[in-house]
């Protein structure tokens, strides 16, 4: 029988997260480290979590800084701060779990922004000795690499949004994700239109960030080197309109050469939240166990890399 567990973690600078585990019975095979993606946070991902823990996958996740149940007054909302304390916070709650203990091997999982965090993290030589190369294998669901064409802003935006964001960096801006965007169940949609805690609200300098680090991907000045990151698995569906398919198979395609272990999963016809695509997502879940379970010598696979 699984078990679940909330808390609190310090991040680097004091700041206080919320956080949420999924932990199995018994001694875990692995520990999956989740990050979520823009206006999101950890209590929508309670399918993919369970089943993961049923298999044997310890789940634990945060509700990032600005997002969620991290927020605890109206002027935090999306507070995100730049990108370096971005990918500090994702480095320092994957490190706490390589520590804590250090013999179960560690996966870390990125949905969309959370994607691209994600995959910065792993490529950027700040953390290579004391985070990547401890972590067993990178995953990334619809990462963000780069805008779905509905949801791709103008360069005049773009540019009155960077001018502002030099004067005014916490500045709040409200960019709404449309929820039949996100999942073909219209259960799943109205849940989305209905959460309070999906707040769609972001600063000018998170923003700012955001667009950076698309950027920095889709021309490969951020990719993997050398042999720190051990296995990349990204999952992608066809017809995500929150963030780009093609821009994300070619990152795969381009940039991922340095990695031995790599795979890409195209969904065809998905939306962009695979976890809550419908009945469907039951495949998602078993592919990322599936994947995990392999690279840890789980016999049920039939593999022991």
């Amino acid at each position: 029988m699984t078990t679940q567990a909330e808390g609190n973690f310090e991040l680097p600078d004091g700041h206080k997260v919320y956080t949420k585990s999924y932990l199995p019975a018994g001694t875990p095979k692995a520990k999956l480290v989740f990050i979520h993606g823009f206006s999101d946070h950890v209590g929508r991902y309670h399918n993919l979590f369970s089943h993961l823990a049923n298999r044997g996958i310890a789940v634990h996740s945060f509700d990032q800084r600005g997002w969620g149940k991290s927020v605890s007054k109206p002027a935090q909302k999306g507070l995100t701060g730049p990108t370096e304390t971005v990918i500090a916070d994702v480095a320092a709650f994957v490190k706490h779990h390589l520590n804590e203990p250090p013999t179960i091997p560690v996966f870390v999982l990125g949905h969309s922004m959370g994607g691209g965090e994600v995959l910065t993290l792993a490529c950027d030589p700040k953390y290579q000795d004391d985070v990547v190369k401890h972590v067993r294998g990178w995953l990334l669901e619809s990462p963000f690499i780069g805008f779905a064409k509905e949801e791709t802003p103008s360069w005049l935006k773009i540019f009155a949004g960077r001018l502002a964001g030099k004067i005014l960096p916490q500045h709040q801006l409200v960019h709404a994700l449309a929820p039949e965007n996100l999942s073909s169940d219209p259960a799943i949609v109205k849940s989305l239109a209905e959460d309070e805690l999906m707040h769609n609200t972001g600063t000018l300098e998170g923003f700012a960030g955001l667009l950076d680090r698309t950027t920095a991907l889709t021309k490969g000045l951020v990719r993997p080197k050398g042999d720190a990151v051990k296995a990349l698995w990204i999952g992608h569906g066809t017809l995500d309109k929150a963030v780009s398919y093609e821009l994300a198979k070619m990152y795969f395609d381009t940039f991922t050469g340095e990695v031995k272990d790599k795979e890409f999963k195209t969904y065809e016809g998905w939306f962009h939240q695979l976890h809550a695509d419908g009945s469907r997502s039951e495949e998602f879940f078993k592919d990322v166990g599936d994947w995990v379970l392999a690279r840890c010598g789980d016999v049920s696979t039939g593999s022991k890399l």
